[in-house]
């Protein structure tokens, strides 16, 4: 699946994808379990909420589901760098008007950024520079 055509994960599909990303192929179960660990609200996610969510996604082709074993196995189905430079690009696009230079600019200027985020930055600008001469 090429980048554009990549489908916009919801933000409840964005945390399960984070959970996939991190833990790798998991259950339905499991994946619930570390939604609820992670959530500052008290409320729990019910298990079937996350069951649904994942047929969604396999539908969209989110995830991808082994149903070899009686507990049905999920994994993300695309990469995270993928879904990030996916959501980057319509962020630029949309609230930027196309301008990766000024949502950079908004970024450094709404955010305190460290010593070494900034080498980090430099280094980037650098290595882009590099291969673009």
């Amino acid at each position: 699946m090429r980048t554009n055509e990549i489908p916009q994960p919801t933000e409840a599909e964005l945390e399960i994808l984070t959970v996939l990303w991190e833990q790798g192929p998991v259950t339905v179960r499991e994946v619930n379990d570390k939604l609820n660990e992670r959530r500052t609200d008290p409320k729990e996610i019910g298990y079937t909420t996350t069951l649904k969510l994942l047929q969604i996604m396999f539908e969209k082709e989110l995830v991808a589901r082994n149903a070899d074993a009686r507990t049905h196995i999920y994994s993300a189905a695309i990469a995270q760098t993928d879904v990030q430079r996916n959501m980057l690009q319509r962020l630029v696009d949309t609230a930027f008007q196309g301008s990766a230079m000024q949502m950079v600019m908004q970024a450094l200027g709404d955010h305190d950024a460290s010593t070494e985020e900034l080498q980090e930055i430099k280094a980037l600008i650098e290595k882009v520079e590099k291969l673009r001469s």
